[in-house]
């Protein structure tokens, strides 16, 4: 099976999980149903972060996930700093944005998709810092992706090896 590009796959997802997620909070409250919904997509970001993982989990490999995030023109992003310390990107056009907006399910797509970021690094690499303070799905101009590795936890210079 040809595998779908992410902004195709995150489209069907999405057009399963809006309606289920309105009838849910149409029973358990919206608050309610957010966090469930938000619980669950982080626990498969952190799967989806170690399945990324299997083939390495430095930031080298890291850049090799992003490009698939960007797959089909999904996101334009201008790199700022790729070293061995830090991979440091601007995310200037987001398609998964777009195509949530589309829908009429901007108000979700903050937890479909922002939500997963921080939530993948810790099961791809727990020892690579991840920051960003703000996102195009809440309305600002660019995203700002800031991935580090982290220093002197537990004498690690920055990698784990977490396949094990």
């Amino acid at each position: 099976m040809i595998p779908l590009p992410l902004l195709q796959q995150r489209e069907i997802e999405a057009k399963v999980i809006a309606p289920l997620i309105r009838a849910f909070a149409g029973e358990v409250g919206e608050t309610r149903a957010r966090e469930i919904l938000a619980g669950v997509i982080r626990e498969l970001a952190i799967g989806a972060g170690c399945t990324a993982a299997a083939h390495g989990n430095d930031l080298k490999h890291l850049k090799q996930a992003v490009a698939k995030w960007t797959e089909g023109g999904a996101l334009e992003l201008t790199v700022l700093r790729d070293d061995d310390a830090s991979f440091e990107f601007n995310v200037t056009r987001c398609r998964f944005a777009e195509m949530y907006q589309r829908l009429g399910m901007g108000d979700l797509g903050p937890i479909l998709s922002c939500g997963r970021d921080g939530a993948m690094i810790e099961g791809f690499n727990p020892f690579i810092a991840f920051q960003r303070t703000r996102t195009i799905m809440d309305g600002a101009s660019h995203c700002d992706f800031r991935y580090s590795k982290r220093s002197g936890l537990s004498g690690e210079s920055g990698s784990a090896d977490l396949r094990g």
